[in-house]
């Protein structure tokens, strides 16, 4: 969760939404790292999640992580629930919860569906506030002015 967390801390420096995410094989080899990177590339797509999943998948040579762990400061979407299930990993380790889109156990329990064909195992709460910390920091700062521009003041 440490390195997630740098990851994220990296998406907020560039704008975008911080969270990162880490995907480590059943030996503990990291083989993908991603954080959002939806503002950076203009992709609706580019979240941590996914991004990580797509190096994962370039560096072991098969879109099947089957026996890999998700690591992620923020519990996945829809979209990110689905590609983990796709991609057939076994384990999700999330740091905060996601009131509002959370599709791993919060909103919705897309990974644990019994009508899916693969199912994943959720490990939730790692290091939950410091995850949780990082966006209500990036939030706080986006919604606070810092100026008269900002204040729709002088141009």
């Amino acid at each position: 969760m440490g390195r997630a967390l740098e990851l994220a801390a990296e998406a907020g420096e560039e704008g975008d939404v911080p969270v990162g995410a880490v995907v480590v094989t059943a030996a503990g080899e990291v083989v993908g790292e991603g954080r959002n990177l939806r503002e950076v590339e203009g992709d609706p797509t580019a979240h941590a999640e996914v991004v990580a999943l797509r190096e994962a998948a370039r560096r072991t040579g098969s879109w099947r992580l089957e026996g890999c762990t998700l690591v992620v400061t923020l519990e996945p979407c829809p979209m990110c629930a689905g590609a983990l299930m796709l991609s057939r990993v076994a384990t999700l380790v999330l740091g905060a919860w996601d009131p509002k889109l959370g599709a791993t156990g919060s909103v919705w329990d897309i990974v644990r569906d019994r009508r899916a064909t693969h199912r994943i195992e959720v490990v939730s709460g790692v290091r939950e506030s410091e995850c949780s910390q990082v966006l209500l920091a990036f939030f706080e700062r986006r919604r606070t002015p810092r100026g008269p521009r900002e204040l729709g003041a002088a141009r």
